[in-house]
């Protein structure tokens, strides 16, 4: 039987009418989610923007106050030469006198893709494919002035010359699975949140871009199955905690001598390469380095012409950097702004481009969670966890240092600000209201509504459990932050069954005031209590709370979580012995180690694509918080709930998907034949070609509607 249809005779079985289950395809991704306005593409003065047609045959341009049309920027019936059905995409030259648009793109891994471009001419009207040679392209970047476009195709870097209608290419010796240059790797896309790794010079003569040698990286084989179920192996490189990473290296390509120049970094304890990015002028290259413990983090100034590179910026920890450091970097004309925590809260940090620092805002105590920019009088604009942790607003700080909330304070604000910083696209929820957008001004106020959602207020009516946020505070004195979701029809008096949800991973943070419609609602109207407790190790409270689990994951969550099911159970509408954990990915993780910690309260665990021994997870990743398994042996075995299986008593629903690149289905087979070993027995679902998030279909649903169907046999 074909998996797809499989799942959805699961899905009908488990959703007939009278059977006591609630539709959950509703409360779950995508029907879930409200909608989102597609991102603006701004003109340079931020005074127009630009977007694609609902039926993706035209870009239009539109004025940024008014919402006005102002005219047509590109029309699928009008071009001359290549004729397309649709567009999924576009990208503005910085002049926009030419458009890259694209069609039939194809995921390569979690956010990269390849595509079918096209470039599109303004004022002639002549759109003709990116590349005459390869087929497909990825991560394809105008130069500064409009008339080249540098990508990558077959593991190689290409620049199209636009006005000679010529390709050349600047590296030769990419290779599946070997060498990649200009785009990264799986480990960089998955840990560093990167896909391009190429930048111009703003002179337009010089190309610099990253070279991964994976030549060293463990081959890992992936099975797909396909519609007919006749199975393929899929193959690339994974470096599990301790294996070879990529070799990364840094060059600049000369465009007018089509020379290569290595640029080294100085010092010899360089491990990554997560950013590089040119700075004013062509003499300023911008590139962050980071050791393997990923404990230091140095910013470069490197000038690609004499290959100098001087230090703009370190830092060093005892833990590990913040990613926020160099993920969230800005270089800016005069300065480079870096986001850090070594002063205890996240802040900001302002270097020039001698590497002197030139203003550190006192913005409050909460951590700041996005730079948005600076403005032409001086004013900072950013996001911050406050008034408490549990918000986002947005704020504007004054040249004389005069704070002012430019967004309501009770809630969760976030904001897209357009060049010049004079308006911004402000999307604002609260655990009652859905997200709204709105065009404000630099002062906040609101000038239109972009998007209100009201269909999907009124769809949705009815559906959300009040959240009621509490604090606890744990048997050594740490104050935690929660919430409760009490059942449908609740009644004082009446003791529930309970799931503990959570996430736990180092910097998350899932207690938000915030608007969410999600498997817990239904779980709600099935009549359970649902409780979510951020532990030590997750974000919004500053470094000490998050980096008390260095090279010790698991402890303090699991020590958090444990005192939270403690606290649940003393709740008088709670029944203690029927209390059961829940979580997803690094929450499935937590979910294992709870309920294989001694003398623990559970009566039902249900952990999805989980990681079983950090030993089988990436380097990146599982290295920043634990270092190398040779550094620190200890660490990853008393963090392995692979090791504590002895301990599992109470019954065990583990669920994944066989496209999982991310945490491989081995966590789960190896925790399993542990099992089997130990003589002790779980429940297992498989989703056939799913990846990681287990979406596509009715997937989704199937996974909840699983466990809300077990829980109700196990609880």
């Amino acid at each position: 039987m074909k998996s797809k249809y499989l799942i959805i005779a699961v899905l009908a079985t488990l959703l007939t009418p009278g059977a006591g289950a609630v539709e959950m395809s509703k409360y779950v991704y995508p029907a879930n989610r409200a909608e989102r306005p597609a991102s603006f593409t701004y003109a340079a003065d931020g005074e127009s923007y630009y977007l694609l047609s609902e039926d993706r045959r035209r870009i239009e341009h539109f004025d940024t106050r008014s919402g006005e049309l102002i005219d047509t920027l590109f029309n699928i019936a009008r071009t001359r030469e290549a004729v397309i059905p649709v567009i999924e995409g576009f990208t503005l030259s910085a002049d926009a006198s030419k458009v890259l648009v694209w069609r039939d793109a194809q995921n390569i891994y979690r956010r990269s893709f390849t595509a079918q471009y096209y470039v599109y001419d303004v004022h002639s009207r002549i759109m003709t494919p990116l590349s005459r040679k390869y087929e497909r392209q990825r991560t394809p970047i105008f130069s500064p002035d409009s008339r080249m476009v540098a990508f990558v195709a077959d593991n190689n870097i290409h620049i199209a010359k636009l006005d000679y209608k010529s390709e050349v290419s600047v590296t030769t010796d990419g290779k599946e699975n070997e060498i990649i240059s200009g785009a990264p790797d799986w480990v960089y896309e998955e840990e560093f949140t990167t896909t391009c790794s190429m930048t111009w010079a703003p002179d337009n003569l010089t190309l610099c871009y990253l070279r991964y040698d994976q030549s060293e990286t463990p081959l890992y084989p992936m099975m797909r199955y396909g519609e007919n179920m006749c199975p393929e192996v899929w193959t690339y490189r994974y470096p599990v905690a301790g294996a070879a990473n990529s070799r990364v290296s840094l060059h600049s390509y000369d465009v007018e001598t089509r020379k290569i120049k290595d640029l080294p970094l100085p010092d010899n304890r360089i491990e990554y390469i997560p950013r590089i990015e040119y700075g004013p002028d062509a003499q300023t290259l911008v590139a962050v380095a980071l050791n393997r413990d990923q404990s230091i983090c140095q910013i470069y100034k490197i000038n690609p012409k004499s290959t100098v590179a001087k230090e703009l910026y370190n830092e060093e920890s005892a833990t590990w950097i913040n990613p926020e450091t160099y993920e969230s970097l800005v270089v800016e004309p005069e300065r480079i702004v870096v986001t850090s925590w070594r002063d205890g809260n996240t802040r900001l940090y302002f270097y020039n481009y001698n590497g002197v620092e030139v203003g550190s805002p006192a913005t409050g105590d909460g951590d700041i969670t996005a730079y948005y920019g600076t403005d032409d009088k001086g004013n900072i604009y950013y996001q911050a966890a406050a008034p408490t942790p549990l918000n986002r607003v947005v704020r504007c700080l004054d040249r004389k240092g005069k704070v002012s909330d430019l967004s309501p304070i009770d809630g969760d604000a976030s904001a897209t600000f357009a060049p010049g910083m004079k308006y911004a696209v402000m999307c604002y929820s609260n655990p009652t209201q859905v997200p709204t957008y709105t065009l404000v001004n630099a002062t906040g106020k609101n000038l239109r509504v972009i998007l209100d959602n009201a269909e999907y207020a009124a769809a949705t009516r009815g559906l959300v459990a009040a959240r009621e946020f509490f604090s606890m505070t744990t048997g050594d004195g740490t104050s935690l932050n929660g919430y409760v979701i009490k059942p449908a029809n609740f009644r004082a008096g009446t003791k529930y069954p309970t799931i503990m949800y959570q996430y736990s991973g180092p910097e998350s943070q899932e207690v938000r005031s915030r608007w969410q419609l999600d498997w817990m609602d239904a779980f709600a109207a099935e009549g359970y209590v649902v409780i979510c407790v951020d532990g030590r190790g997750t974000g919004g409270r500053g470094r000490a709370f998050c980096d008390i689990v260095h090279k010790r994951l698991g402890l303090y969550e699991t020590r958090d979580q444990l005192e939270a099911a403690r606290y649940a159970s003393r709740l008088p509408y709670v029944d203690a012995s029927r209390i059961a954990i829940y979580g997803w990915s690094y929450g499935g993780y937590e979910a294992l180690m709870a309920a294989t910690a001694e003398g623990n309260p559970y009566k039902a665990a249900v952990a999805i694509a989980p990681v079983t021994d950090w030993r089988f997870y990436d380097s990146i990743y599982a290295e920043r918080y634990l270092q190398t398994p040779g550094q620190n042996d200890d660490g990853y075995n008393t963090s392995a709930p692979i090791h504590r299986i002895n301990n599992l008593s109470c019954p065990l629903l583990m669920m994944y998907g066989t496209s999982d690149d991310n945490v491989h289905p081995a966590n789960t087979l190896q925790f399993v034949a542990e099992m089997q070993r130990l003589g002790k027995v779980c429940d297992m679902f498989v989703f056939p070609d799913m990846n990681h998030s287990i979406n596509g279909g009715n997937a989704r649903s199937v996974v909840f509607v699983k466990m809300l169907d077990w829980l109700n046999k196990n609880l």
